[in-house]
């Protein structure tokens, strides 16, 4: 008979119980007589073991990958604390502030290189931006201050009794001209402004109130084309430049004048967060992607081609929604505050 070994299941008489075991049998000669011998070993506690041994593991490995994760949290963030100040800083860089980006002080070479190269980036804009922000003062004042010349001598030469019809035509055509020019001049150099933001004086505004009294400076233009306001208007609150909103306004009301028919409607809403004005006009929709580009006007409009799109850049300035929309003769414009 050959060695084997086998498994078997025996009955401990200690835990009065069966248990699964493994075994090993064999024949063995004493004194000249043969005997079977059954070696039977418990697997129950070899099942233990290895049980207890998976526990010490995993404890020792998760005790392992714990003090590491720590170790290297605290390192990685004393390493990488320079840069994140220095990225702190640079998110509250603003280019109209007097500080100048500074930069914090690090061992690290990389990032004190980091910070002299942002440092430097830092004072070539901003140098940019003031000489803008001059050049757009200067040409505000040196290109209005001839218009406004020009303009104050034709007004004292229209009252000249002495001019012909033909000659009060030429003068009254240059008059338009000039005023129109003025007005392209101002608002070039609003969109530049607002482009560059270069206009940050904010202050609260009561919309209801600066609407109502807008309806009442429009009043007497509206007398010219017969036209007529209904109003729904309800408390609102905005922060922005007082400036900025009235020019908004200036340029929707014209808009929805100027291309309104005789006779016909403007409707005001003021509900929420949202601002329409909605007017009759044209049969047709207007071309929503190009109305807010610059020097888009109708044939016989004698606008600048530029109000629509201020209205859309100080919409945009301020993160405000513009939205043109048009249904059955009626043309309305949406501003989501």
């Amino acid at each position: 008979m050959n060695k084997r070994f086998f498994d078997t299941t025996y009955f401990n008489p200690k835990e009065q119980r069966a248990e699964a075991g493994r075994a090993v049998e064999d024949l063995i000669k004493v004194k000249g007589n043969n005997y079977k011998v059954v070696i039977t070993i418990s697997r129950a506690g070899q099942k233990y073991l290895i049980e207890v041994i998976t526990i010490i593991t995993l404890t020792l490995l998760a005790g392992l990958l714990g003090v590491l994760f720590i170790t290297n949290k605290y390192l990685l963030n004393g390493l990488w604390k320079p840069f994140q100040l220095t990225l702190k800083e640079i998110k509250q860089f603003n280019i109209a502030d007097v500080d100048q980006f500074k930069g914090k002080p690090s061992e690290v070479d990389e990032f004190t290189e980091l910070n002299e190269a942002i440092r430097e980036m830092s004072l070539r804009v901003t140098h940019d931006y003031l000489n803008l922000k001059q050049f757009t003062e200067n040409a505000s004042h040196e290109m209005m201050t001839p218009l406004a010349v020009v303009t104050t001598k034709l007004d004292t030469l229209i009252q000249d009794e002495t001019l012909s019809a033909e000659q009060l035509a030429q003068i009254t055509d240059i008059y338009s001209s000039i005023n129109k020019s003025s007005r392209l001049n101002q608002s070039l150099l609003l969109l530049a402004k607002l482009e560059n933001k270069l206009i940050i004086e904010d202050e609260p505004i009561d919309l209801e109130i600066m609407l109502t009294e807008k309806m009442l400076q429009f009043q007497e233009l509206m007398q010219t084309k017969q036209l007529l306001f209904e109003h729904n208007l309800e408390p609102r609150q905005i922060m922005a430049s007082r400036y900025l909103i009235d020019i908004l306004l200036n340029n929707l009301f014209s808009n929805a004048i100027r291309h309104n028919n005789r006779q016909g409607v403007i409707i005001v809403e003021l509900a929420g967060g949202l601002l329409s004005i909605k007017n009759n006009g044209i049969d047709h929709p207007l071309n929503a992607n190009l109305i807010f580009e610059r020097f888009q006007k109708g044939k016989e409009s004698q606008g600048t081609g530029l109000g629509l799109t201020l209205v859309k850049n100080i919409c945009h300035h301020y993160g405000y929604l513009i939205h043109y929309h048009y249904e059955s003769g009626w043309h309305t414009f949406t501003v989501t505050f």
